[in-house]
C-alpha cells in the first residue's frame, strides 16, 4: 500500500483500491461517467469521507497549514466562497473554540460548528458590511477558494479568476489586522504581474504552491500571503 503525506495527520496510509471501471449505460453522458469515475477512484474523496469532511478540499487548506503555520488557537477567520464548508471545518479545528470563523457564499451552505454562515456576494457592500460585523473585530487571516465557473476560453477564464482575487484581497485590505495572512486560489502560473507587486507591497512574504491534495490536471495553485503591513505602514511603502 502506498504511502503519501496526508495533510496535518503526518504520514498516511491512503488505500488505493483496484480501478473502477464504469460501463456505459443509457441516459449517462461520457463526460458524467468519467467525473463519476475520477470521484470513485480519488483517495482524497475516501478519506473526506472517513474523515467527515465535506470535501476533498479540506485537505488542500490541510497541507498549506502544514507548511506555512497559518492557523493558531483564537483566531479570527473570514473563509470567502466557503461552500460545501470544507475549509470552514478545517479552520475551526485549527483555532478552537476560542477562535472565530466566519464563512460566505453566493451558494447556501448546512451549518458548520460554530461557525457564522453568512448567504451573499462578497463583491456587494451588503454582504461585506454583515462580514465585518460577524468577524467582531480584525481577521487574522483571509481564506478564499472562490472560483469562476470554467467558460474553456483561458483569457476570460484568466480575468475572472483575477477579479475574484482582487475582491478577496479588498476585503483583506479591509479587515485584516497587522501580522495576518491571505490565502487564495490563483490559476497555475501564479498571480497576474501587477496584482503580485501588490501583494509583495502590503504582506511581508508572497508564496504559491499546488498541495498535493490538487489533482494533476488542474490549473489551480494557491497564492499565500503572510505578515500583513498596517495600513500606515502600506502607505509608506506607496511612497
Amino acid at each position: 500500500m502506498p504511502k503519501r503525506r496526508k495533510p496535518g495527520g503526518g504520514n498516511v496510509s491512503v488505500a488505493r483500491d483496484k480501478t473502477v471501471r464504469l460501463k456505459k449505460g443509457r441516459g449517462r453522458k461520457a463526460s458524467s461517467r468519467r467525473w463519476l469515475e475520477r470521484q470513485l477512484n480519488d483517495p482524497y474523496v475516501a478519506e473526506a469521507k472517513r474523515r467527515g469532511y465535506r470535501s476533498r478540499a479540506a485537505f488542500k487548506l490541510l497541507e498549506l497549514n502544514e507548511k506555512y503555520d497559518l492557523f493558531r488557537p483564537g483566531m479570527r477567520v473570514a473563509d470567502l466562497g466557503a461552500a460545501p464548508g470544507g475549509w470552514t471545518q478545517v479552520a475551526l479545528e485549527k483555532v478552537g473554540p476560542t477562535g472565530r470563523v466566519i464563512a460566505v457564499d453566493l451558494t447556501p451552505i448546512e451549518p458548520v460548528g460554530e461557525a457564522v454562515i453568512l448567504a451573499g456576494d462578497v463583491r456587494e457592500e451588503e454582504t461585506e458590511q454583515a462580514l465585518i460585523a460577524a468577524l467582531r473585530g480584525l481577521a487574522d487571516i483571509v481564506l478564499s477558494d472562490m472560483a469562476a465557473p470554467s467558460t474553456g476560453h483561458a483569457a476570460t477564464d484568466h480575468l475572472r479568476i483575477v477579479a475574484l482575487i482582487e475582491t478577496a484581497l479588498d476585503f483583506a485590505d479591509a479587515v485584516l489586522a497587522p501580522g495576518g495572512a491571505f490565502v487564495a486560489k490563483v490559476l497555475q502560473g501564479g498571480t497576474e504581474r501587477d496584482l503580485l507587486a501588490r501583494l509583495k507591497r502590503d504582506f511581508a512574504r508572497v508564496s504559491h504552491a499546488k498541495p498535493d491534495a490538487s489533482r494533476k490536471e488542474s490549473a489551480e495553485m494557491y497564492v499565500i500571503a503572510t505578515g500583513y503591513r498596517a495600513a500606515a505602514d502600506a502607505d509608506n511603502n506607496r511612497q
